[in-house]
């Protein structure tokens, strides 16, 4: 299908994404002094800018799996925190349709409570009425496979692995059908089986029309997962295009 018959989802227009980091000690970090830099308009002296995306442009479509790839520190989770609209924008634009999802952020899950309860409350943060609540609940807790080993989704989820976390949070966010879900490398966490499910999950979110972008290090998983690939690499789109192509570049530049 032409690009001019297919619906967008994101537009990345030249977009750039600077952010600040501070530096060292703070010597000029009492209050007086932090109030004298807002009047006065001045930065600390301790305060670096660092310019993680540069001018990316790009248009995705309905229906579409993508993969974000890219050596440590290329600015491909800076640039899913700005398509979710969590980083502002420096310079150009990032036009969404409707509210994109990131993965783990939507899901307000909280460490005191237990994970069934957080299911229905990261359900009902999407925006899922309490009946569809009830209906998903048991089928979210068997996908992300937290009761394989025993009835964890009693527990408090300051009992859960790091792996069964993001399990449950990949588990929660993949129930809802989104206009845009941004994944960060959740599909890496788990075993082969859970692996298999979510990657199978993501094909059936882009069948129902949705967007998905994926950032993993698991070249493997963006092999099964997505027909499209995006290599970004200090800051900059290297490539953009079929995955087995941009695979292809992207492998003979890490063998270098």
């Amino acid at each position: 299908m032409a690009d001019s018959e297919r619906t967008p989802t994101v537009i990345a227009d030249n977009a750039h994404i600077i952010y600040r980091v501070q530096q060292g000690g703070a010597p000029n970090s009492s209050p007086l002094a932090s109030l004298k830099r807002m009047v006065t308009g001045s930065k600390a002296g301790n305060i670096r800018e660092v310019h993680a995306v540069k001018g990316v442009s790009f248009v995705a479509y309905k229906g579409e799996a993508i993969g974000l790839i890219g050596t440590n520190g290329s600015g491909k989770s800076t640039l899913l925190r700005a398509v979710a609209g969590l980083l502002p924008v420096s310079k150009g634009a990032i036009y969404a349709a409707g509210q994109p999802s990131l993965l783990g952020v939507n899901a307000a899950l909280m460490n005191e409570l237990p994970g069934d309860r957080n299911v229905e409350l990261g359900c009902l943060a999407m925006g899922m009425s309490p009946a569809e609540v009830a209906t998903k609940k048991q089928e979210i807790i068997d996908f992300s496979g937290i009761n394989d080993k025993g009835d964890f989704s009693s527990l408090p989820m300051r009992t859960y692995s790091s792996g069964m976390s993001a399990r449950l949070r990949f588990s929660i966010a993949a129930a809802k059908q989104h206009d845009v879900l941004l994944i960060d490398e959740a599909l890496a966490t788990g075993d082969a089986k859970f692996r298999k499910r979510s990657e199978q999950r993501v094909r059936e979110l882009r069948g129902q029309a949705g967007t998905v972008f994926l950032v993993s290090h698991s070249e493997q998983s963006i092999r099964d997962t997505c027909e499209r690939c995006i290599w970004l690499e200090a800051g900059t789109i290297r490539a953009d295009g079929p995955t087995t192509e941009v695979m292809k570049e992207y492998e003979a530049f890490t063998r270098r």
